[in-house]
């Protein structure tokens, strides 16, 4: 079975971070940096990682007119990452923009383009903040319109609550991925995390890939926390 399990090493210290992907590398497919631990040690940690062999989900979240968030997506794709985030929500040109920059980048340094994924809507939203902000109508309408305006970008992956994995299954074709963060199990606090599933349940929907943070990192031994995880996958092959 494919590990479809990326660790979100939400953490402040480049160390502590690195500490993890140690650890971890040989039980996880690879490791989320996001906006705290990129600020706190910039590029430099993105490529430490990478030297280990891991991949790397770079998940800063990009929103911007669509030329700088192109600038931007290059310059991760020189760091050779292999994903990264945009807001879906900054329309049609700017994904366009993104996926292209994307594509033109990664051929011209002879390697494979880094899968850009289209943020839908947080998963730590729900129907009323959404609505707060002036979006009209449910999460689900909107994860909906935002993914269908996303492939006609030509996005290739989406990221969105494992709760949409399963109606997002029947309306994208079939290789888009789909990666879901809000993974819990029975015995986990859900945080900031509204909208939710465990890991083996989001997989049966249909997700992809699997972006764990807390479950894994804060717990007292993060391998054994990862592979008792993976070995919830693993009883349903």
């Amino acid at each position: 079975m494919r590990n479809p399990i990326y660790v979100a090493l939400d953490v402040p210290l480049a160390e502590t971070a690195l500490q993890l992907a140690q650890s971890l590398s040989s039980s996880v497919a690879g490791f989320k940096i996001g906006k705290e631990l990129f600020v706190s040690a910039g590029p430099d940690l993105v490529r430490r990682i990478r030297d280990t062999g891991a991949s790397v989900f770079l998940d800063l979240k990009f929103h911007d007119i669509p030329n700088t968030v192109a600038k931007a997506v290059a310059a991760a794709v020189r760091l050779d990452v292999q994903m990264l985030t945009i807001h879906a929500c900054g329309g049609l040109e700017m994904m366009r923009a993104a996926e292209a920059a994307a594509q033109e980048t990664a051929h011209a340094l002879g390697r494979p383009a880094p899968l850009v994924l289209g943020v839908t809507v947080l998963t730590s939203l729900s129907n009323p903040e959404l609505n707060q902000v002036g979006v009209a109508g449910s999460i689900g309408h909107q994860v909906d319109r935002l993914v269908q305006l996303g492939v006609d970008a030509g996005m290739r992956g989406f990221v969105c609550s494992p709760l949409e994995v399963a109606n997002l299954r029947t309306l994208i074709p079939e290789s888009t991925a789909l990666v879901t963060p809000g993974i819990r199990g029975p015995g986990d606090a859900a945080g900031d995390q509204k909208r939710t599933l465990s890991a083996a349940e989001a997989i049966e929907a249909g997700a992809t890939w699997l972006v764990i943070g807390r479950p894994i990192y804060a717990a007292a031994d993060p391998r054994a926390a990862a592979q008792r995880i993976l070995a919830t996958l693993e009883q349903r092959v």
